[in-house]
């Protein structure tokens, strides 16, 4: 496969600009659009990366010089995208993005009317390959004859952030008696997750403090990445100088958002699994819950105490809307912090999770450190630990191997997946990059986690070669 169309992942387009993503592969991958999966009517929107509106406007061309119309609704996050292509009468929508990813790079997400996913074996790679045809007939991108036609983004937005707060109920709940309104700490990153927490906020009744609300694809504050710990320090501060209740963090396209508790301390992702199942089963008794493969113990622990069903899924926004539409569940949640939602048309969100958990801490009065506390103590994880590797399939092998036969249950759906009597593992390889990502849980064993978590890198590294990523 060429350098370029290296850049079609198993759920979405990514790669370098200009050397693997530019505006030849950006024209043809608009005219694939229409010929592959039939779009008459697309919108499009980007992030605010500064390469975005050079893909933006060669994927525009492809669109229309293949016969569609392309309706434009500028800088946006990636579920603004979902929202149009779920209640709008579009045949695709795709979003323009690099996500948490280096400034120098970008992306495409797509998805069908619905907003459902174009995945590898629903259409991305059947793009791909009609892009590698137009790519080695050495297409030009045509001069284009028109913008976009374009739909108001003040209007559309405001549309949006009116659902957001409707279904949340957060500017609803009343506060627990003699409690003061919830102070946040709410960190943009220089994405676009600002554009619509500037709507949202001036309807709640909440007490913001806001960093690195200006998109800037530049990034002077860093690249727009929680999971990375020296990107958490700021919003951590801020938390705690403002004495906040709540900290929310967020990536480039804001489809995930990350939580500090009171006293500025990251929450991993998991628990915060857990923490929205509740709420959601709440609202829909006996719903089904879909989690991915890394860590679940909690979860499903969780789930099945609050009355709800949990199935298993494969990592990947793709798989798991996929599962989620199989199952009509009610809520899924990955420990990357994407979660999502049956009536967001089963797609991820990095605004309602925040919203859920505002208007929680708001109708009990409990800190967030007390409602994920609990669960954190019975089932401590290693969070998600990534190793740059030669061979990954040769590697996983060697870790089947050394631990599969002391396993008590063994599955397959996403990489290495094996379970002892009171810790569990998970081994698998990155969709988006050459990394072998690694997960472990027990149950309540501070001591064994940090054992079994040395002992699994030391064989990645020593005898599979593996460096840090």
């Amino acid at each position: 496969m060429s350098k370029t169309l290296s850049c079609f992942k198993a759920y979405d387009v990514r790669g370098r600009v200009p050397d693997v993503l530019n505006a030849p592969l950006a024209h043809a991958l608009g005219r694939a659009v229409v010929e592959v999966l039939g779009a008459r009517h697309v919108v499009l929107g980007r992030d605010a990366r500064l390469s975005g509106p050079a893909l933006r406007d060669a994927l525009a061309d492809g669109l229309r010089q293949a016969g569609a119309n392309v309706t434009d609704i500028g800088l946006c996050g990636t579920e603004e995208i979902y929202y149009a292509a779920a209640n709008r009468p579009f045949d695709a929508g795709v979003m323009i993005t690099g996500s948490h990813n280096p400034a120098d790079e970008n992306g495409f997400k797509l998805v069908r009317g619905g907003a459902i996913p174009v995945s590898g074996d629903s259409g991305l790679f059947a793009l791909r390959d009609r892009v590698a045809e137009l790519l080695a007939d050495d297409a030009r991108p045509p001069e284009g004859d028109a913008a976009p036609s374009a739909l108001h983004g003040d209007s559309f937005r405001a549309e949006y952030v009116r659902w957001l707060l409707d279904y949340s109920g957060a500017g609803q709940s009343a506060s627990a008696p003699g409690r003061r309104p919830l102070k946040i700490v709410a960190d943009a990153g220089n994405g676009c997750a600002g554009l619509v927490l500037q709507g949202l906020a001036k309807n709640l009744p909440f007490d913001f403090t806001c960093l690195h609300m200006e998109p800037d694809g530049s990034f002077p504050n860093g690249v727009p990445n929680p999971l990375l710990p020296e990107r958490r320090a700021a919003t951590a501060a801020a938390v705690r100088e403002a004495g906040a209740d709540m900290g929310i963090a967020w990536d480039g396209d804001f489809d995930r958002c990350f939580f500090y508790d009171g006293d500025g301390n990251f929450i991993e992702g998991y628990y915060c699994i857990g923490l929205l199942a509740q709420e959601l089963l709440r609202r829909a008794p006996g719903g089904k819950v879909v989690h991915d493969t890394r860590v679940y113990w909690n979860t499903r622990e969780v789930v099945l105490a609050a009355g709800g069903q949990p199935v298993m899924g494969k990592t990947g926004h793709a798989f798991m809307k996929e599962r989620m539409r199989a199952e009509d569940a009610v809520y899924g949640g990955e420990m990357s912090a994407h979660h999502y939602f049956r009536d967001f048309a089963y797609c991820d969100s990095g605004m309602l999770p925040w919203l859920l958990t505002a208007a929680l801490l708001q109708r009990t009065g409990r800190p967030l450190a007390e409602l994920v506390a609990e669960r954190m103590d019975a089932y401590p994880c290693s969070g998600e630990i990534n190793r740059r590797v030669q061979d990954a399939p040769a590697l996983m092998r060697l870790v089947h191997d050394n631990y599969a036969p002391q396993a008590v249950h063994e599955d397959s759906i996403d990489g290495v997946n094996l379970e002892f009597a009171d810790w569990r593992f998970n081994l698998r390889m990155s969709n988006t990059e050459p990394l072998l990502r690694l997960n472990v849980e027990t149950r309540g064993n501070l001591p064994l986690l940090e054992d079994k978590t040395a002992e699994l890198l030391h064989l990645l590294e020593e005898r599979g070669g593996a460096v840090p990523a």
